[in-house]
């Protein structure tokens, strides 16, 4: 098959820290590439795949940058692709919604579902598809168009896993230091067990109030603040690691650094909300605590979680080649309907 591929125009492919996203369009494409497939990526200038590449003129938000995207887009037209698959805005599919061409678009947030109803509008019938990266994700968009489901993964030759790890062990919160993440739940879970606590992600400018009252007073020798990790690091933290928090305080779409952290063998605790239901299997790769007592509670029995069940998880589930093979199968399903 000859397939096209689109990312946002904002991050490089593969990203260097940030960037969950792109991490799963680097193994896709290079998935579909030793798969025997032709590829062509329409990414960041500054991406570095093995793939075709098409460059994006505009790294930022804004009207004329956006337009300018979709001409870049448009140059998939003389490529020819059997299938376009994208990760970007849906906004820039419109120069293809018209034609026959299957369009099959990828949502690793919560969906627009206007956007949508007002894209399937503009389709030609039969020729645009969706996946969210949860069952949390598809299910919004399924009553109004086809919608499968497609984990998240990791490529798992990245991850080492670590069958034990010493008593002292930290736990560990990775991810962008806001609210909604729960890093200040992460941190009241570390002083109510008296466990070490290592925090690691990018602090949003618009949270740094945040993190300057929720988390810096009580930085210390057991809670620690280590800035944005990049994949080498992050495999040593995870992999280090006694357990890794999810205290989350919304409806999370997917959470790569699950995968990331199971894959390492380190179970994965934290609140039933969004896709944590679907990754989380209770009592066998992690706990879902419905409460602060129980999240605590858990924490300190995490030693019941078989950290080679934890592996095993990420292997049979969040596995890049499961998802280049979910993937592949879908685009094989469009070509023939």
């Amino acid at each position: 098959m000859r397939i096209a591929v689109t990312a946002d125009p904002f991050i490089p492919v593969p990203p260097i820290n940030y960037g969950g996203i792109e991490r799963i369009i680097h193994f896709l494409v290079e998935g579909l590439a030793k798969n025997g497939h032709d590829v062509i990526l329409v990414a960041h200038k500054d991406s570095d795949v093995n793939v075709e590449l098409i460059k994006y003129p505009y790294a930022e938000n804004g009207t004329i940058g956006h337009l300018k995207n979709i001409m870049a887009v448009n140059q998939l037209g003389t490529w020819k692709p059997d299938v376009i698959h994208s990760f970007s805005r849906l906004a820039y599919l419109l120069p293809f919604l018209m034609t026959n061409i299957p369009k099959l678009m990828s949502y690793q947030r919560e969906p627009t579902i206007s956007q949508i109803q007002k894209a399937l509008k503009f389709a030609r019938k039969n020729t645009l598809s969706f996946t969210g990266c949860s069952d949390y994700i598809s299910k919004q968009i399924s009553p109004y168009a086809p919608s499968h489901t497609v984990y998240n993964g990791v490529d798992l030759s990245i991850y080492n896993f670590n069958s034990k790890v010493n008593d002292d062990a930290p736990l560990v919160f990775l991810g962008r230091i806001e609210p909604l993440k729960g890093t200040h739940n992460a941190v009241k879970v570390a002083l109510a067990t008296n466990k070490k606590l290592i925090i690691a992600g990018n602090i949003p400018n618009e949270h740094q109030g945040y993190f300057d009252k929720e988390v810096k007073p009580y930085l210390s020798e057991k809670i620690k603040y280590i800035g944005p990790v990049n994949d080498q690091q992050k495999n040593e933290l995870l992999g280090n690691a006694s357990a890794f928090l999810m205290p989350i305080e919304w409806n999370e779409p997917f959470g790569i650094v699950m995968a990331e952290a199971l894959a390492c063998g380190t179970p994965v605790i934290g609140y039933p909300k969004g896709a944590v239901l679907e990754v989380v299997e209770h009592g066998v790769n992690g706990y879902l605590a419905n409460d602060f007592n129980e999240l605590c509670e858990y924490v300190n029995n995490y030693s019941k979680i078989l950290r080679e069940k934890a592996r095993e998880s990420a292997e049979k589930r969040f596995s890049s080649n499961k998802i280049v093979n979910d993937y592949i199968n879908i685009y094989h399903s469009l070509l023939n309907t």
